[in-house]
């Protein structure tokens, strides 16, 4: 009895904090990243540079900086087109669709995740982030119907007392 408690008291949290399962980066992070694509300019091989970018992409669009998120973005969408690898695709695109999660375009987010479990319907991350996607529409049309009743009922009453001090 008391774990269900505890279950609805954090759902009931998490519904105002808007808390999700999708992991945070710091800029110390993003830092060390974009110090090792620099340094695997210098000399190294196609495949290090690449995975040095992925690492770099991944950092960004988990940033808590939106500047950071939408450098993200672009990076994956540049390298999106020269990807031939479906597995390589699919984790752009889901890097992609995180990005677009954390900028607050729940509807560009979720068409990539879509996308991405049509490459590989079990996985579970995306599933998980497609649920969280969804979640959060919910979530904020939840609000929008709350904010438009309690305008409504500020209204009505409003009118309410200015026929009252009439009569």
């Amino acid at each position: 009895m008391e774990a269900k408690i505890g279950k609805l008291l954090d759902s009931v949290g998490n519904f105002f904090t808007g808390a999700d399962q999708i992991p945070w980066c710091d800029g110390d992070i993003v830092a060390g990243c974009e110090r090792e694509v620099a340094e695997a300019g210098k000399g190294s091989s196609d495949e290090l540079k690449s995975d040095c970018i992925m690492r770099l992409s991944w950092a960004l669009v988990h940033s808590r900086r939106p500047e950071d998120v939408q450098r993200g973005i672009a990076m994956l969408e540049a390298s999106l087109a020269g990807t031939n690898s479906p597995l390589q695709k699919r984790e752009k695109m889901y890097l992609i669709a995180v990005g677009y999660y954390r900028s607050g375009d729940y509807s560009r987010s979720r068409q990539l995740v879509e996308c991405c479990l049509e490459i590989a319907p079990d996985w579970r991350q995306a599933q998980t982030l497609k649920k969280t996607i969804e979640d959060r529409i919910k979530k904020d049309g939840v609000i929008g119907i709350g904010i438009a009743a309690t305008v409504v009922g500020v209204v009505v009453g409003g009118i309410a007392a200015a026929f009252a001090r009439k009569n």
